[in-house]
């Protein structure tokens, strides 16, 4: 198996806590967890900024002295609803305390105090239409770069109907070298309707060094430390994925694999 593929450690619970020394990169973090009405999960942040994504289900979410309340409206991931997100700084406790069950996403990379704990979803995130054809997918920009919440931390959802192909034509964001691409590591955390299907992804780079292809269940996570990686739902299964991403500057620029250009030539007519 593909150390690019990470499979749950476990049913409920923390199922994956992917960390940089984990990943073997420099920045991202992400963990999820899966738990039962009334489990509570407290972690402190400690260098990291933290964002938190109710991916389904209901939790009261508290940071320090600071009680946001109950949070979450969607029960399902693939209703397509915005989903509610929290904000935390470097140097914070937050806690969780789930309602109903609920999976959380925790997504981590460097702070450096720029902004404070707040609620930053659903207000703000709205379903984007992107691509076209078979490759046309629908888009939640949680924490990207047009949106001033966060000090590195990038974070999207993306909705890829059944038959349909994500982050297509074929693209990389792996040099920093800004404006033209950043340089970007990334974990995708996938899900899948239904849950017995599978998805697949790529991770490959022009000079052939890595070429990974993976099939992935319901759970798993993806990491891309560099390279093009694009994925595939295939017919009757829908998919769906959190993206975390963290790099030296909090930018996502990427470029198109030069033998699919014409793709998007194409397209743009």
């Amino acid at each position: 198996m593909s150390v690019l593929l990470r499979k749950p450690v476990a049913v409920t619970g923390k199922i994956h806590d992917i960390t940089p020394n984990k990943a073997a990169w420099e920045r991202l973090g992400l963990g999820i967890y899966r738990l039962e009405p009334g489990e509570l999960v407290a972690e402190p942040t400690g260098e990291n900024e933290v964002i938190l994504v109710l991916i389904e289900g209901r939790a009261e979410i508290g940071v320090e002295d600071r009680d946001f309340g109950e949070l979450g409206n969607r029960m399902d991931v693939f209703d397509k609803s915005a989903p509610h997100a929290v904000y935390i700084p470097n140097g914070s406790d937050w806690s969780a305390r789930a309602t109903t069950p609920a999976t959380l996403a925790v997504c981590a990379a460097p702070g450096h105090h720029g902004h404070p704990a707040q609620i930053i979803g659903p207000a703000g995130i709205h379903l984007e239409e992107r691509g076209t054809g078979t490759a046309t997918r629908f888009v939640h920009n949680i924490a990207m770069d047009n949106r001033d919440v966060a000090d590195s931390l990038l974070v999207r959802e993306v909705f890829t109907p059944a038959g349909h192909w994500s982050a297509y034509p074929p693209y990389r964001h792996d040099e920093d070298d800004h404006p033209r691409i950043s340089r970007l590591e990334a974990a995708c955390y996938h899900r899948l309707n239904p849950h017995t299907g599978f998805g697949v992804q790529r991770v490959f780079t022009e000079d052939g060094e890595l070429d990974e292809c993976m099939a992935f269940a319901d759970h798993d996570v993806v990491l891309v430390p560099r390279g093009y990686h694009p994925c595939a739902a295939p017919h009757g299964v829908e998919m769906y994925s959190l993206i975390a991403m963290a790099g030296p500057q909090r930018k996502w620029r990427f470029e198109v694999h030069p033998d699919f250009r014409w793709l998007v030539e194409r397209d743009a007519v």
